[in-house]
């Protein structure tokens, strides 16, 4: 039986290649009987520095299967009923420079995920501590961020731009051996539906995918990256050919808003639907059996006030056709809040017309505030919807957020006498110095300053 595994992702490209189909950087260093032969090494060289084996270590907490029913048995129930056990566990993926100079390496989620430790080996063998900035579960995106000098980045491509039958090469670590490289093509766009909770919209390859790729890089043959690889689909977990992808364009929206609020504050359209199937079509007269069929539109959504209706079909998302409704809201929910977004729509009248929508925000989740600062643990922050700083929207008991002074309704609007509308400005700050800070924090009509180190 097939089944979904997040574990990896690298390709195997078998045939010929044309000396005409490769970029400049495929240089043509040797010849065989006379005549000279294509390679990438010459791009690879650039990019490979780029491309990270991470390895985990964490305590996963397993509750206990025991059955409230026969607890009796293994002595006393109430003191069994809340049974729980630790579990250490070890793990390895990959991941990709995105930015030198800042240190961020983006991976899959999953890779990360309950990690009390993670540990970066670059390919010059040097092994440094990475610390997580944010995640994002449902699309399965993580930041995290090293302090090293003299690294490579792997420069982002346009995802949008690339088509089907395109060559691709993936980079990562598969089953801890080492980078390995491996070469295939683009076999599909706009994939969802392996997850129906997710926000899906992968990059399909003919993918040779193994254990520990997961988080690598998919990238063309001019070296940009185009997606991180996240998932296969095989028997037990093998590899049948069928990889994904994120594409570069979707985590580079999730990164920037990871960056700025530590989190995702993913955009909604505010619509229910389903994927135009033939039946459909045929009802509504359709000349295509693709694109997003509008079942529902929420009152007062961003969908509501820009004039969608139901019964409406979204068959282009920024001006790139989209075939389903789940591609729909894969590329919707990468999407930042506060974003414009143009969605070209099918009329019941039959007529096409484009809609400028601004898109709404989300239920906010809290933020990991300790990713920014050990000392601020335990308190959930929000930018203020006026610039005016870091809302401080809770604060635990006993959490060192509440040890330095912090309280529910506060707003940090500066730290060391320099002004910070925002919880990205924050984090670049405490990022680019060292040692005391003094956090300006306005508490009704008073103002007053709370020390971290």
């Amino acid at each position: 039986m097939k089944k979904l595994s997040v574990l990896a992702t690298s390709i195997l490209l078998s045939g010929t290649i044309a000396v005409a189909s490769l970029p400049a950087q495929a240089n043509l260093p040797y010849s065989v009987n006379g005549q000279q032969m294509p390679s990438l090494a010459p791009m690879l060289e650039k990019v490979t520095p780029g491309v990270v084996l991470i390895s985990v270590t964490g305590t996963h907490v397993e509750k206990s299967k025991v059955p409230d029913a026969f607890k009796f048995f293994f002595g006393n129930p109430n003191q069994n009923r809340n049974q729980s056990r630790e579990r250490e566990f070890r793990g390895l993926g990959s991941g990709v420079i995105i930015d030198a100079d800042k240190g961020y390496i983006v991976t899959n989620n999953h890779v990360i995920n309950e990690a009390d430790e993670i540990l970066i080996t670059l390919k010059d063998g040097r092994q440094i501590k990475a610390k997580k900035i944010g995640s994002d579960a449902s699309s399965d995106i993580a930041l995290l961020q090293i302090d090293a000098e003299n690294l490579t980045e792997v420069e982002l491509g346009d995802s949008d731009n690339i088509r089907v039958g395109d060559f691709a090469v993936a980079i990562g670590s598969p089953f801890g051996l080492g980078q390995t490289v491996t070469s295939g093509i683009i076999s599909a766009l706009g994939r969802s539906g392996l997850n129906a909770q997710n926000y899906e919209d992968f990059i399909q390859t003919d993918a040779a995918i193994n254990s520990g790729n997961s988080g690598g890089a998919l990238i063309d043959l001019n070296g940009k990256l185009i997606g991180i690889n996240t998932a296969i689909l095989g028997p037990n977990g093998g590899n049948v050919g069928i990889g994904f992808a994120i594409p570069s364009n979707m985590v580079d929206n999730l990164v920037r808003q990871i960056i700025e609020f530590g989190e995702v504050r993913r955009g909604v359209l505010g619509v229910l639907g389903r994927s135009v199937n033939g039946e459909i079509a045929k009802a509504l007269e359709l000349e295509s059996s693709q694109g997003g069929f509008i079942e529902q539109v929420v009152a007062d959504s961003a969908a509501d006030e820009a004039g969608i209706e139901a019964g409406d079909v979204i068959t282009k998302v920024n001006g790139k056709m989209v075939k389903t409704f789940a591609e729909i809201r894969g590329k919707i929910g990468s999407i930042g809040a506060g974003k414009n977004v143009q969605l070209t729509v099918i009329k019941k009248d039959g007529s096409e017309k484009n809609y400028d929508v601004t898109l709404k925000k989300q239920a906010t989740a809290k933020v990991e505030a300790a990713s920014i600062h050990r000392m601020l643990d335990g308190a959930e922050l929000e930018n203020n919807a006026d610039a005016l700083g870091i809302d401080i929207k809770s604060v635990e008991d006993d959490s060192p957020a509440a040890a330095i002074g912090l309280q529910r309704g506060d707003v940090i609007s500066g730290i060391n006498r320099t002004r910070i509308k925002s919880i990205g400005e924050l984090r670049s700050y405490l990022n680019d110095n060292k040692g005391v800070f003094a956090l300006n924090v306005v508490r009704g009509n008073s103002t007053l300053f709370l020390m971290i180190r």
